[in-house]
Parts: C-alpha cells; structure tokens; sequence
C-alpha cells in the first residue's frame, strides 16, 4: 500500500504547471474579485476647477473635451498636445452628438492656435512672416467658427443651454478667437499685408472677411484705429473697479490718435514744423471724442445650416458700440453684448500725462494748457443727458478717475447719461475760466445740436470739485451789476477807457445761469474763500503761479484795468486763481452772493477732516465747512475724509444716489413707472 505522503507529492507536482498557468493566463478572474471603480475624495474647489477649467483658464485641455476624445477612441495623449491629426481624426469619427464635437473642436483649434509661434526665425524671409500669420489666423478663425455652430446651430438653441458651464466655456473661447483673429488682421492691414482692398473687405488666408462700421461712430476725419488692444490684455492700478458687461464678442480698445492736449511735439520736429517757439504745440482743439473708446467685435459666419456654417470662408465682421447695443439678435436669438466699460478710459488716463501737464501749468511753465478743452468719454449721443465735470486747483481729468468710472460702470446712469469733462488752466483767475468754459460749452452743444433739441442740450449736471465746485456755482448764478461793481469799486477808471474796454468785459463780468443745466453738485467747493490762500504757504505758491504769455496778450492792459489790483510795478496785477480762493478776495466776496437760478437743484458733498470738532469750526483741511455750505441746496452729505473726498466711496455712492434721484425725479414727471421703478429699484442699489 502506497503511503499518503508520496502521493501528495505527486499530485501536487501535477497540479503546479496548471495552477502557474491559471495565475498566468488568468489575471482578469482575479481582477474580478476587486473593485472596479474607486473614489478619491475631492474637495469643492478641486471639483470647480476639474469641472471649468479648460485651455484658457489651466492651459489644458478641459474635462469635457478629454472625456470627447475617449469616448471618440482616440489616443488621449497624442491629442492632450496641439495635434492638427487629432481633430481631423474627431471631425470624421461617427457616434458623437454635435454638441460635444463641435465644443471639443473648437478647444482643439484653440490649444492649436496658441501653440502656434507668434513669429518665425530672424532670418526667415517676409514669406515667412506672411505664412506663419496666416496659420495663426487659420487657426483663429476655425476656433470661432466651430464655437459660433455649437452656439447657434448644434440641437440646442443657447437659451435651453444658459447654465450650463460648457456653454460658458464655448463662448470664452469665440470671444477670445475673436479677439486674437481681429488684432491679427489689424496687425496685417498696419504692415500693408496683402488682402486688403479699400472697400473694407479682407481676403486673408483665403477667408473673406466684410468689415461693417454702421453700429458705431467714429470721430470725424478718422477712417480706422492707429491701434487696436484687447481689452482683456490690460490691468489697470489706479482704479477701484473694472466694469464688464459678460456676453458675445471680443472687447477691445481702439486707439484713434494720440491725446490732443498732452501730447507734445518732440523736439527733433519743433524745428521742421510751423509750430511757433521750441515745444509750443499747435493750437489744440476745443473738444475731442474718447481717443481709446471702447468696441465689441463679432464675427458672423455666412450659412443658413451647420454643413453651410462649416463649409463657408466668408465672414461678416460686426463693429458694436457698446454704449448704444446692449444685445443683437442672431439666428433668431436675442444675444446679449459682451462689453468692457473702463478699459478705454483707463488706458486714456494712463497714458494721458494729465499729472506733470497740470503742474507746469499751475506754474506757468513749458507745454502747459493755456485754454480749457472739453473730453467727450464716448462718441456724443443726443439721446444722454451730460454730466459736465469740473476739476479743482493743480488738477485735471485726473481728479475723476474713479468717479467717472463708478457713474458709467452703473447700468441706469450709463443708459441716461454721458459724461464730459474740461480740461482747464487751473492758474488763469476765475473771472477768465469761468467766461472761456461757459464759451466752449455752448460752442460744444450747438456744433452737435445746432437746433438745441436733443436731449443732450437740456437738463445738464455739472460736478465741480474745489475750484471747479467755484466755477459750476457761477454757471448756474447770474450777474447783473454785481461782478462790475466789484471792478469798479477800487479802480478810478477814466469813463472814456470805461467806454472803450466794456464791450470785451462784459460778457465775463455779466451773465445769465447758463440756460442747459438742470442740477449742480458742489464738492468741497470753497464758494467764500479759504484761509488756507493767505497762509505763508499760500502765498509763496500765490507768487510762483504764473499766467500764461498767451492769456497775457490775449486780455491786455484792458482786463487789468477793469479787474486788476493795483499792487503790481506798472500799476495793475491780473490775479491768478490762488488769489481767487483767498477768504479775503475781493471776486469771492462778490461771486458768492450771486443769486443760483431757481430752475437748478443744487447738492453739496462736503469734508471734514475730524469729526470730532463741531460741524461749524470743521474744514477738510482746506475748504471750512462755513465756506463749502450753501443754504437752499437739496441735500447735503458731510464725510469724513481730506480735501480729494471727490475720490472717496461714500462720496461716489452719494454722487449716484443724486443722480438716480434725479432719473426718477424726470421719470415721474414724464409719468414713466417703469423709468421710475429703474432707477430707484433695488437692482441699482438705491431702494
């Protein structure tokens, strides 16, 4: 009898080639006794940004397009790299629904156009400029176009999409396609690239693009933009908010032509141009348009259906004003615009030389501003009420950075308002200024409306700070006898020069409340003076203000005469505007007397530097309550902060509440609810 031992041993050496040959050959019946799927925990901000990002936000692919390119069957990673083969590969592969395909193509163009180099070698010929342009834009265009079908044209219209984050991403990727597509033609046209002609249709890249301008108005005299930038290339230090409008097309700047009043000849073109002494500019106009205002661009690919949109190389390229469209209607759906309110202006701001210009010319130096100048912030439209702004001493634009930004970043104040802004010499005396702005204004309104019936030439709202707070009181004041009694009081003026000079005084010395406004808002305007102008300081800054040789000429022996002191060496000194803001001045102790027209509503925002000290003794450092305070005005809101409160959030916030008040004032009185209701709801901010 055999033993249990051996034949153990045996049937084990049997059974070992078969169980290595189960272990082997038979991984995947183990494998069943494991989980399939396994979950990893995530935290929500992992979760958000797996589910959004995409090309342009991480630099990768997004999870939507990763998951298309799987369930396509083709190679993940040939394709998480710019990968011409890849997309054909998913243009021809069947199974897809045309939501996910046309949104997957139209990341993949992207992630191929921004690959792309931007320029060839240095030694690469102009052929290979001009190819290596074209690929970028093909590139471009083909990510526009498959956004646009999956937008427009794929089983879902946008509306039936409107939370989804995929639609989201879609769009992102038109816009910017856009975006970069036009800036690459606008760089072809400024190099005189071939396919071009001179009716405003481009052949580029064997695309046919028809550019149409009709939504939106230029300056006069300019045909295109000197440049044009992204929107969403510029960052901005400075200003306190950005405002957007989210939606279709490409925000840009366009860049029409250099500041009209800061810019300065250099001096290697003084000597070959007729333009008077070195670094005298030429005369400025009296007004000028935004030259950086703002623009929507869309590209609109011919087709009537998905197979006509991908087949067609011809393009309607719409220019939008998004001050005047807020939405267009496409292929039956009304589109919002998208929109970037703050970029042109801060770009003029930023490049603007407001800051070193104001100053030279307080001082009467070098390429300073002799003459006030009048900035329109968009094209004009005589449909907006204007909001006229007026800075203080030593100031400029500038003064108003964030406060335009905030009124026109508002969605009901956009919608009624436009916003001016003069320029002014801060150094000539008030009595000029005020005379020259009043001019310029009335000249302004009646070259674009000479009939005076749009709404742009009625119910005005001036907005003066400091000095600019003195001017906007005179604007709505009127002088009769008082202003010339003033000048005549200390003066023995021989009746027959009296005779003589009258008819050029006058018009500064008498005046009605200048007829187009409707509302002022004072802020820290010293309205009787400052004492602050006859402290050592003061008057040390009093001596080196120095009135232009222009203004000097221009007003001669007479002005002096009439409104002069008598403390200069020949007799007669022509005051500058540190003089004006004396408590002691003569012209303050008039002017502040002079009655406010009846039709203006009036508000004072006034500063006080400590709260502590009784509202009657405060001042803001500068401007004494007892100076900035007008009786009879509509309200009048008292923050604490330095002199600039023009700048400060509770001023801003108290500058709209006004003019929201005002909307509904004019709503109601039209008997529009709806207007009413708009511009006191909640959505403003104002209930």
């Amino acid at each position: 009898m055999m033993s249990a031992v051996p034949t153990a041993r045996r049937l084990g050496a049997l059974l070992l080639p078969v169980a290595a040959t189960l272990l082997l050959g038979g991984c995947a019946i183990l494998q069943e006794f494991k989980p399939s799927v396994a979950v990893k925990p995530m935290t929500a901000g992992e979760y958000i940004t797996l589910k959004r990002g995409d090309i342009l936000t991480t630099g990768e692919l997004s999870i939507a397009t990763r998951q298309t390119i799987e369930v396509a069957g083709l190679d993940a990673g040939q394709c998480a790299k710019p990968s011409v083969d890849c997309i054909d590969a998913l243009r021809e592969v069947s199974g897809i629904s045309g939501e996910r395909r046309l949104s997957a193509l139209s990341e993949l163009w992207l992630q191929q156009a921004i690959a792309l180099p931007a320029a060839p070698p240095r030694k690469a010929g102009p052929g290979a400029v001009q190819a290596a342009a074209d690929a970028r834009l093909q590139a471009w265009m083909e990510a526009a176009r498959h956004a646009y079908a999956y937008l427009f044209f794929s089983a879902r219209t946008p509306g039936e999409r409107a939370f989804e984050d995929r639609q989201t991403q879609v769009r992102d990727y038109y816009n910017h396609a856009v975006e970069e597509a036009i800036t690459l033609l606008f760089e072809d046209r400024a190099r005189d690239a071939p396919g071009s002609d001179a009716s405003g249709t481009f052949h580029p890249a064997g695309w046919t693009l028809r550019m149409d301008l009709s939504r939106v108005r230029l300056p006069e005299g300019t045909q295109l933009p000197r440049e044009l930038t992204p929107a969403s290339s510029l960052s901005f230090q400075g200003l306190r908010s950005t405002y957007r409008r989210d939606g279709f097309g490409a925000e840009l700047v366009a860049v029409l032509e250099d500041d009209p009043v800061t810019t300065v000849l250099p001096e290697a073109d003084t000597a070959e141009a007729d333009v008077g002494p070195p670094h005298r500019r030429p005369r400025a106009p009296a007004w000028s348009e935004m030259p950086s205002p703002s623009l929507t661009v869309l590209f609109q690919f011919d087709g009537d259906d998905l197979d006509a949109i991908l087949a067609t190389r011809a393009v309607r390229v719409s220019v939008h004003d998004p001050y005047i469209d807020s939405s267009i209607t496409l292929h039956g759906q009304e589109v919002p615009l998208a929109a970037n309110f703050t970029a042109g202006y801060g770009l003029w701001l930023a490049r603007s030389g407001f800051n070193m210009q104001s100053l030279r010319t307080l001082f009467g130096r070098e390429r300073g501003i002799d003459h006030p100048h009048l900035y329109m912030l968009q094209p004009y439209d005589p449909q907006r009420r204007i909001i006229l702004m007026l800075h203080g001493l030593a100031s400029s634009p500038e003064a108003w950075v964030n406060v335009a930004n905030e009124v026109m970043g508002d969605e009901a104040l956009r919608q009624n308002f436009q916003v001016w802004q003069v320029y002014y010499p801060t150094n000539m005396p008030i009595v000029l200024n005020h005379a020259a702005i009043r001019r310029l204004t009335a000249s302004a309104l009646d070259h674009f409306d000479p009939t005076g019936q749009a709404p742009a030439s009625h119910d005005m709202v001036l907005i003066g700070h400091s000095m600019g707070g003195v001017i906007a009181r005179l604007m709505v004041s009127s002088s009769d006898q008082q202003l010339w009694d003033w000048a005549l009081a200390a003066h023995d003026i021989d009746p027959a020069r009296l005779a003589e000079v009258r008819p050029r005084i006058d018009p500064m010395l008498h005046f009605d409340a200048f007829p187009n406004v409707e509302r002022a808002i004072f802020i820290a305007a010293p309205h009787r003076g400052t004492d602050v102008a006859d402290h050592r300081l003061g008057r040390l800054i009093a001596r080196l203000v120095r009135l232009p040789l222009t203004v000097l000429e221009g007003v001669d022996e007479a002005l002096t005469t009439v409104v002069g002191g008598k403390d200069g060496a020949d007799g007669g000194h022509l005051g500058n505007s540190i003089d004006n803001l004396s408590a002691r001045d003569p012209f303050v102790r008039a002017a502040a007397d002079l009655p406010i027209s009846p039709q203006v509503h009036y508000n004072s925002i006034i500063a006080r530097t400590n709260p502590d000290v009784p509202l009657l003794d405060s001042s803001d450092g500068l401007v004494p309550y007892r100076s900035a305070h007008l009786d009879g005005a509509d309200s009048e809101k008292i923050i604490t902060s330095g002199h600039s409160v023009q700048e400060t959030a509770q001023a801003i916030l108290e500058i709209r509440r006004i003019l929201h008040e005002d909307l509904a004032a004019h709503a109601a009185a039209a008997g529009d609810t709806e207007a009413v209701r708009e511009a006191t709801g909640a959505e403003a901010g104002f209930p």
